[in-house]
């Protein structure tokens, strides 16, 4: 009864927490909180990443080499942000939902968002990035069969992985700018981000494209070996 009530509670969180509960945590850091404390809900994006990635495994052992390999990607994916113009980083990302599950495609998405931006720099919009990215590994692994399967799939799944990412960065770029929420103001930056979006869809057919087969493979590999 107990096992059964644990899985019970973990299947609901594993919902509850990126649909539900990180959304409100940005939108609570970009409407509530004052912008100072944007590190503190950065964390607390993390923070509940994490949980949801300890959610998505019963084997201690299983979670820990699962965890070897996000730590893997997440690297990756912030020396990939180093590159100029294209970056592999929403790819990576894609991949990891892929092969390595829904939590751990969210976790490798949020980690490479605030790490990366040590870097490049913390900010309010660094919590936005997080569940971009976040949510971006988290469809992919809810799509992993299909992903796998077609080519055409995964370079349609990677160009809209690319509108969205803007889209959710156009909102925090409205509430910057205006304090609220405005359609008008929503539609203007979308506008003005468009060739952006458009480099983003890009990178993300070209890193997809030679990516997804050689990484794929050596991913599938070690979890298949290891159990993960």
């Amino acid at each position: 009864m107990i096992v059964i009530e644990k899985k019970a509670w973990r299947d609901t969180l594993r919902w509850l927490i990126p649909l539900v509960l990180i959304p409100a945590v940005v939108a609570l850091g970009a409407l509530v909180f004052p912008q100072k404390r944007h590190l503190l809900v950065s964390l607390g994006v993390a923070g509940l990443s994490l949980l949801l990635f300890l959610c998505g495994f019963e084997r201690r052992l299983t979670g820990s080499r699962r965890l070897v390999l996000a730590a893997v990607l997440i690297a990756l994916c912030v020396t990939g942000r180093m590159l100029p113009l294209i970056k592999p980083v929403t790819a990576i990302i894609i991949l990891a939902g892929m092969y390595l599950g829904c939590e751990t495609g969210f976790l490798v998405g949020s980690m490479a968002a605030i790490l990366s931006n040590f870097t490049f720099g913390q900010g309010p919009w660094t919590a936005f990035q997080m569940l971009a990215w976040g949510m971006i590994g988290l469809v992919a692994g809810w799509l992993h069969a299909p992903l796998k399967k077609s080519r055409l799939f995964l370079m349609i799944y990677g160009g809209l992985c690319g509108v969205l990412y803007s889209l959710v960065m156009d909102v925090w770029t409205v509430l910057w700018y205006d304090g609220g929420f405005r359609w008008s103001l929503y539609l203007s930056a979308m506008t003005a981000a468009l060739p952006h979006t458009l480099l983003y869809c890009a990178s993300n057919l070209v890193f997809l494209w030679f990516l997804a087969k050689p990484v794929g493979r050596k991913l599938e590999r070690v979890r298949r070996k290891y159990g993960v």
